[in-house]
């Protein structure tokens, strides 16, 4: 059964600097039929302009993995990391029993946008932490590329979660299926293009929930990218 969550319906929030739509409720936003699904808080699409960001805030006990879809974030912590993600690159924050970070866009000139995307961790109070990683173009073409497990091995980054996290690029005339155990279930996110799920026809921004489907089937005729939660 599939669920989609189209990108109109979604929360948003304009704050002049940022433009975010939120998936699942978010701050101001409040939706109970999506309240998240599964272990997957949130997925916000954020817009920021050139030289702004979210100041220095707190996080705790949660999975924030951040996604770029175009231009530059920086980002600073109070484990004293100083970093850059571009596209093709993810960051990962276990906030376990506290942290302190800000989010800038990295340019003054140009635009950002990113994917902020939430995981509820199965333990709490664990120890913080912090990595960037790169997603070769290559390594997601036409695949479902793993970028985030509970095992963090061979360049896959670690999350305290079952939970396993890919992404795809599809060119015009791409195709990638996935096979869910049937324990399991799904949300597929639509980044970017249009593609189709199974037949059903998506469009950037939106959401698909995925239960008691034992295989998956996306296919583009002009180009997409989309990121796949595979959840408890």
């Amino acid at each position: 059964m599939l669920t989609i969550r189209r990108h109109n319906e979604r929360g948003q929030a304009f704050h002049g600097w940022l433009n975010s739509y939120h998936t699942f409720s978010f701050a101001d936003y409040y939706n109970p039929k999506f309240n998240g699904f599964s272990a997957l808080r949130v997925i916000n699409d954020d817009r920021v302009a050139p030289g702004a960001g979210f100041a220095n805030h707190d996080h705790e006990d949660m999975e924030i993995l951040s996604y770029v879809l175009g231009g530059s974030l920086e980002h600073k912590d109070s484990m004293g990391h100083d970093t850059v993600i571009k596209p093709g690159e993810v960051q990962v924050m276990s906030a376990g029993r506290g942290i302190t970070h800000s989010e800038y866009n990295h340019s003054d000139t140009d635009g950002l946008r990113f994917l902020q995307i939430w995981i509820k961790p199965n333990k709490r109070g664990l120890a913080p932490d912090y990595k960037k990683y790169a997603i070769p173009e290559a390594g997601r073409r036409g695949c479902w590329c793993l970028i985030a497990d509970q095992f963090g091995l061979n360049g896959v980054a670690k999350i305290h979660q079952d939970a396993r996290v890919y992404a795809t690029q599809l060119h015009a005339g791409d195709s990638v299926e996935y096979k869910l155990a049937a324990d399991r279930r799904a949300w597929l996110h639509l980044a970017r293009g249009e593609a189709s799920l199974n037949g059903h026809m998506l469009y950037e921004g939106d959401g698909v929930a995925i239960h008691t489907e034992s295989k998956i089937k996306l296919d583009s005729s002009t180009g997409a990218e989309a990121l796949l939660f595979d959840l408890p």
